[in-house]
């Protein structure tokens, strides 16, 4: 492991004197990039010293052990070295999640999409509740959300929502939510007090910057329209919000949220380019997942991820069997717990695929 270590080293000091080099500070794609490498090898660098101070600790109490001649001197090294060693698995299985090869789309913000599915009204309040669980888990996080368009259901939520979250190492965290949700509870629209199962679907979208995709203007059809949602006297009077067409490969995204038409159109775009290239990564993620066989990254949108019971209090993963009776915390922004568990998964599959022996 001290070898890895020290491979890991030998490149934290050579991105540490990239980034100082004015070459690299005026190239703002290669820059970032350093810079994002840098923060993650910090953190391993961390973690290195932890380990070399427990291995010094170690080093030390046998020396005391094999020589000293005092036995009160002895029985503190032996407990030093027993404190050492029973710390030594965890900083070491720890050391080895962080030596698995990271996802270099982990580090990016994300835009999401939820959109109702089956199950008319219910389904869109359900959308409005799925959103709201977001934005408080977001906000424990300290991220930013930022709304980028929508359409109210007419019972309340909304038919479908896109937002943008921004923050460190969102897509990597909630690229686990993709897909399809399901709840199970008596809508508020029913009158027999029968249990429905309602559906939506959420997307989620590493946010591409313009250096990751380029879009060909020619190939973008815009068309503007009067916003219908808040924003006071502007609304249906201006021509405000905005939509974008990519007519090679029929992706639409419009935004209306912001009272200018040149936001809209910059939000717009940002959401037109993350499309298209969640298309190229979708195809990446699919062959992968099937190469290894995920549980966790299907690539495939359409597959039932969770169900919400409320009937029982429950939220069940499907893709690894997790079912936990915590329902209203959870509805509530609290997912941290299904989160861990699910890139825990993950984490356990790309190290066994690596088949590294540390």
């Amino acid at each position: 492991m001290l070898e890895k270590l020290q491979i890991v080293k030998q490149r934290f000091d050579e991105v540490s004197d990239l980034i100082i080099q004015p070459e690299i500070i005026s190239d703002q794609k290669r820059y970032i990039q350093l810079n994002k490498e840098y923060k993650d090898l910090r953190v391993m660098m961390d973690k290195r010293e932890e380990y070399l101070t427990i291995q010094n600790r170690i080093d030390e109490a046998e020396e005391i052990i094999k020589e000293s001649g005092d036995d009160e001197m002895i029985e503190m090294a032996k407990m030093q070295m027993e404190e050492a060693k029973e710390k030594l698995p965890k900083l070491e299985e720890e050391i080895k999640f962080l030596l698995i090869p990271k996802d270099p789309e982990d580090a990016k913000n994300a835009v999401m999409e939820i959109r109702a599915g089956t199950g008319g009204d219910e389904a869109s309040i359900f959308a409005g509740d799925l959103y709201r669980m977001y934005s408080k888990y977001c906000e424990s996080k300290g991220w930013k959300v930022n709304t980028v368009d929508y359409s109210e259901g007419t019972s309340g939520g909304f038919k479908e929502i896109q937002f943008e979250v921004e923050g460190d190492d969102v897509y990597g965290i909630l690229k686990f939510e993709a897909g399809v949700h399901r709840v199970q509870r008596v809508p508020q629209t029913e009158t027999q007090g029968r249990v429905h199962t309602s559906a939506a679907t959420v997307m989620v979208f590493p946010e591409a910057e313009e250096f990751d995709i380029e879009i060909d203007p020619k190939d973008v059809r815009i068309d503007y329209f009067c916003s219908s949602g808040p924003g006071g006297q502007s609304v249906n009077t201006t021509y405000s919000a905005v939509r974008l067409t990519h007519e090679p490969t029929g992706l639409v995204a419009q935004c209306q949220d912001q009272k200018s038409q040149h936001k809209n159109k910059e939000k717009a775009f940002k959401v037109l380019r993350s499309r298209l290239y969640d298309l190229e990564l979708a195809k990446k993620q699919a062959e992968d997942a099937e190469k290894r066989g995920s549980m966790v990254t299907s690539g495939d949108r359409s597959a039932k991820i969770r169900t919400y019971n409320y009937p029982q209090g429950r939220v069940t993963d499907h893709r690894i069997n997790l079912t936990l009776y915590d329902l209203s915390n959870i509805i509530d922004g609290d997912i941290q717990k299904i989160i861990d568990e699910l890139q825990l998964v993950s984490n356990t599959e790309k190290l066994k695929e690596a088949g590294e022996t540390f």
